[in-house]
């Protein structure tokens, strides 16, 4: 059975994860103690709590592997809370790329097929737009993804606690920036030409 909601937002986890997989008592108690930040992470990532309790159940029968197959002290890690806590919030990143990018796919898709239906226009719109995406750094891609999935500056700003006009003034000026830089590129390639 996965975890449960406990009132204080914190999860109770089960001692074995959704494939049956065993979690040491010493990390299931890491993993209580951590599932009330996990839940919260998640809620700020809009990730379902369900799905978060079972990717923390997950984690932790993972952990517990790792402690057994050691082949250093038991203790060697130092801070379990913490290790577990990374490990936890790396496969939930993962996760909600996974989502971004399937919902970037859609978006993408179904932004390509308004434009034509041509399904050669479509695929070179869809590049020109995934070469655009590239030019931004990790967090301005997810800005977009999140805005465009979710059509409002206040909840992309809400993940990132900032305010809508903070998170939008970010991606506008990441947009300027780029919008520049492939100016010069296309000016120098232009230059280029003519020699």
């Amino acid at each position: 059975m996965p975890g449960q909601a406990v009132q204080n937002g914190a999860i109770r986890v089960s001692p074995v994860d959704q494939r049956g997989r065993p979690i040491s008592p010493r990390v299931l108690m890491a993993a209580e103690q951590v599932s009330r930040r996990a839940m919260y992470h998640a809620g700020k990532l809009l990730i379902d709590p369900a799905v978060a309790a079972n990717v923390l159940e997950e984690t932790a029968a993972a952990v517990s592997r790792v402690l057994e197959t050691k082949d250093t002290d038991r203790n060697s890690i130092r801070d379990l809370e913490s290790y577990l806590f990374r490990a936890f919030l790396r496969r939930l990143n993962r996760i909600k790329k996974q989502e971004l990018l399937t919902a970037q796919a859609l978006e993408l898709e179904e932004f390509g097929s308004q434009i034509s239906h041509d399904p050669r226009r479509t695929l070179e719109m869809k590049i020109l737009v995934d070469e655009l995406l590239m030019q931004f750094n990790p967090m301005m891609r997810d800005f977009f993804c999140r805005h465009s999935v979710l059509s409002s500056w206040r909840e992309v700003g809400e993940v990132y606690g900032i305010s809508a006009h903070a998170a939008e003034s970010k991606f506008s000026q990441a947009l300027q920036t780029v919008k520049k830089r492939l100016g010069l590129k296309m000016m120098k390639a232009r230059h280029g030409d003519r020699h």
